[in-house]
């Protein structure tokens, strides 16, 4: 073999044999665990090593994150290093895009961020069934994000369900008796013991009121006193417009009377019929709800769902279909905020 024919084959030898240039992939930068082992529910996050950019991670990896979503319904990023409001709205809109408005409010919130608002500011010592965001309007986020900013110093946990699961739970006969009759509520804005219809719906213009109502199917009449009174038939259950999962999803538990403390039904209802107080659920025809079938549905909740403590800077993505969320008492400073992403419309 002459001079030129053995460096040419020493040349194809060494480009066979050299190191090949390894290529990770996004998904790669990150592993991933259940936090509840058994119940493989919610699925983590966290990273492979420190430094990870998690809104330039999140930018490349949006399918990985909805195709981890739809098939567990929660995912917890977990050990990031998340730097504020600022980077958790980042991360949020890298994932989800544009983020939503939050209009015909039933909880009082801040914003705090560009669409970046506190979690529901109802008193440390009462807890929150658990519920899907918005259920009981004409539209309601398809994604729901929360943020550990900081922890309580002990308590309040946002615990999660299922709901593929929970429907399969609740009574044939109550979920045949809901999909009869449907299911109304019936708010009542400025009576002084719940919000005005200025802060539910973000305006002072009763002339935008009465539009937002008219294209959300919403009854409505102006009362004295510059109070508001609204019926609205709403639906009881859901299907995932992705996966076809059918979900028990309405207010009627949150929204009922006697979600309320006993002494507090009996104040209410000594001074205003059923129908005038802040809020109440009705079965579809006006009739009343039985209280012990919300109960029960209220109980199958909380039998149902998964709890663990925040830490600080964990984010949580939850399906707003596919799971619940709540939240149970704390003692000491606790801020948890919250983000809103694709919305979805079902009128009737």
């Amino acid at each position: 073999m002459d001079e030129g024919k053995r460096r040419e084959s020493h040349f194809d030898e060494f480009k066979a044999n050299r190191r090949k240039v390894v290529r990770l992939s996004q998904e790669d930068l990150v592993k991933t665990a259940f936090l509840d082992t058994e119940e493989r529910f919610p699925l983590v996050l966290s990273p492979k090593a420190a430094g990870l950019n998690l809104v330039s991670w999140g930018e490349n990896n949006r399918e990985f994150v909805e195709r981890q979503l739809l098939e567990w319904g929660a995912v917890l990023f977990r050990g990031f290093n998340v730097d504020g409001v600022s980077h958790f709205e980042q991360f949020a809109r890298a994932v989800s895009g544009e983020l939503l408005d939050y209009r015909e409010r039933a909880a009082p919130r801040k914003e705090v961020g560009s669409r970046i608002y506190t979690s529901t500011e109802f008193p440390a010592d009462q807890s929150i069934p658990l519920h899907h965001e918005m259920s009981y309007s004409h539209n309601w986020p398809t994604k729901i994000w929360f943020y550990c900013a900081q922890p309580a110093q002990k308590g309040g946990n946002t615990p999660i369900a299922n709901d593929r699961e929970v429907i399969n739970l609740i009574d044939a006969k109550i979920k045949e008796r809901f999909k009869e009759k449907g299911v109304m509520y019936v708010r009542n804005y400025g009576e002084g013991l719940d919000m005005t219809w200025q802060v539910a719906f973000q305006t002072n213009d009763r002339l935008v009121v009465e539009e937002y109502c008219r294209n959300a199917h919403t009854q409505f009449e102006w009362r004295a006193g510059d109070r508001l009174r609204t019926r609205q038939g709403r639906q009881v259950t859901a299907r995932h417009p992705k996966t076809g999962d059918l979900v028990w999803f309405n207010h009627a538990h949150m929204f009922h009377i006697s979600n309320l403390p006993a002494e507090v039904q009996y104040a209410l209802l000594s001074e205003f019929k059923d129908d005038e107080i802040p809020r109440n659920a009705f079965y579809g025809d006006g009739s009343p709800i039985e209280s012990s079938i919300l109960d029960e549905i209220r109980d199958l909740y909380q039998r149902s769902a998964v709890s663990f403590p925040w830490r600080q800077g964990d984010i949580l993505l939850l399906d707003n279909f596919l799971v619940s969320h709540g939240r149970e008492p704390y003692i000491g400073p606790r801020k948890i905020l919250v983000a809103m992403a694709e919305l979805y419309t079902s009128l009737p």
